[in-house]
């Protein structure tokens, strides 16, 4: 876990730097005086857009980087490695298809969004860009995981990106460009930042191509489209899952409700960021572990990151939740967001569950049973699609969250129970149920000591007290390895420093 951790450490600075500033410009979005519901909710439906475009044009090209990259790397020189060259092409042919079919269904979705997401069929054409922008730069951060190097990636997607927002943004307050520019700049933004990092790995000459089909490919090929099939479908599957709640949101309710949903998702997703990056280390870690057979280092990977997550998610969350309605004052947000209150607690707790249960996903995904990830994605879509549809037309966005949570607990349940029962594989312990005693503990004792204090003294308080009596907590009950681990590092270069 070493390599893991550190990396993961180094992702996890990265990404919260990129999650600062990108609360930065989601201020700059929900402020009094600011963009309206409506102009901010057309950002995050080129986003929830954006990934069904990737989703159908990718044709499951991501994981068959992951599953078979391995094999390339031990098989062939770099000269010979075929594999990113029919990576990016297969994208491109993708991307025509979708829009080709963006084409032919534009009637359709004029229909369905014109009465209550006008501006969104405004500038239906724009997001065909930024979806390109998403397909390449995930191709390549894909490859760039494969060779271990996640920080640069990382940094464009979670940092490099929201910076060209934030600079985006402060011209449109400058009045140095309207709306219609901003939105069409705006377009392009992931294409910018997935020809910088092209643009790195082709320099450092860890990107070659060839046209020449190489023996592995020739060997392989038959299971590289068996699996790009079935991943192809689940990809699909899962983005529905993922972006249908706001989606539904714009066409059956109006599209500044689905604005005000989209900044309680943003908010809640502040839970997953150490769970985005230990998952892009510890897939090529896993396919390896595979490969060679490796059931104990699997294991160990799958229990180290359950308990680390779990404790990141209770963390982060429970935070959140002590300072929300003090911050939403303090900044001046916009009135209508503070009904989203609702959306970010079922949300924050359907994050936590999905935390808790590590990287199940992934473990299922490199494995030789990754067909049952597709499967279980089918039962998530059963579930997904009808109930947001019912429950969002009964009860608006709080429907929406509730169909979140419903699904995705059902759907890692059922990913838990194949993996203990498959594989007598499970990550929990007693410290599993210690760290969530614990962290409620450390949330109402913060509450109630500091319920009185409101403002910026009164987050200031609660933060620090909350931070000091959860981590308190954490090496006194030794909740987890890893953060006795890391004492000992620091330890030893507190020790190398002196001498």
């Amino acid at each position: 876990m070493g390599t893991i951790r550190k990396q993961a450490i180094y992702s996890s600075i990265v990404i919260y730097v990129g999650f600062l500033i990108g609360a930065v410009n989601t201020w700059l979005f929900t402020k009094n005086g600011a963009f309206t519901t409506s102009e901010y909710a057309l950002t995050r439906l080129f986003f929830d857009v954006g990934q069904m475009i990737f989703a159908f044009a990718s044709f499951g090209i991501p994981v068959v980087i992951y599953k078979f990259y391995p094999y390339y790397k031990d098989n062939l020189s770099k000269k010979e490695n075929d594999l990113m060259t029919w990576s990016l092409l297969t994208g491109l042919c993708g991307f025509v298809l979708v829009v080709l079919g963006g084409w032919v269904f534009e009637p359709l979705i004029v229909k369905k969004f014109s009465a209550n997401a006008i501006l969104f069929v405004a500038y239906y054409k724009w997001v065909f860009p930024f979806g390109f922008g998403i397909l390449f730069f995930i191709i390549l951060e894909t490859f760039s995981g494969t060779l271990r190097k996640t920080i640069l990636p990382n940094f464009l997607k979670e940092t490099g990106l929201r910076l060209l927002t934030l600079v985006l943004i402060i011209c449109y307050y400058l009045k140095l460009i309207n709306y219609d520019s901003f939105i069409k700049i705006f377009a392009f933004l992931y294409l910018s930042i997935a020809i910088i990092l092209f643009t790195v790995l082709f320099k450092s000459r860890q990107l070659q191509f060839t046209f020449k089909i190489s023996r592995v490919t020739e060997k392989f090929r038959k299971k590289i489209l068996t699996l790009a099939g079935f991943v192809y479908s689940g990809q699909i599957i899962m983005t529905l899952a993922l972006v249908v709640d706001g989606i539904f949101l714009a066409s059956l309710k109006n599209i500044a409700t689905a604005g005000i949903f989209s900044f309680a998702i943003y908010i809640a997703s502040f839970v997953q960021v150490p769970q985005r990056s230990i998952v892009a280390i510890t897939l090529p870690a896993l396919s390896q572990a595979w490969k060679d057979k490796d059931m104990p280092e699997i294991n160990r990977i799958y229990n180290r990151t359950s308990i680390n997550l779990l404790l990141a998610a209770l963390f982060i969350f429970l935070g959140i939740w002590l300072n929300l309605a003090d911050a939403f004052k303090v900044l001046d947000i916009q009135k209508e967001y503070t009904t989203g209150f609702t959306v970010v607690f079922i949300i924050g707790i359907s994050r936590i569950i999905d935390a808790g249960t590590g990287v199940n996903g992934q473990i299922i995904g490199t494995s030789t049973q990754w067909r049952f990830e597709f499967f279980t994605g089918i039962v998530l879509l059963l579930l997904i699609l009808p109930l947001n549809y019912f429950l969002i037309k009964k009860f608006g966005m709080t429907g929406a969250a509730y169909a979140t949570l419903i699904s995705f607990t059902i759907y890692n349940f059922i990913r838990f129970l194949f993996l203990w029962k498959r594989y007598n594989l499970q990550p929990f312990t007693k410290k599993t149920f210690l760290s969530i005693v614990v962290a409620a503990v450390c949330y109402f004792i913060t509450y109630y000591l500091f319920t009185n204090f409101e403002g910026w003294l009164g987050i200031i308080l609660r933060s620090v007290f909350f931070t000091v009596l959860f981590f308190s907590c954490v090496f006194v009950f030794k909740l987890t390895p890893d953060a006795m681990q890391l004492v000992e590092v620091a330890k030893k270069r507190w020790i190398n420093f002196k001498n």
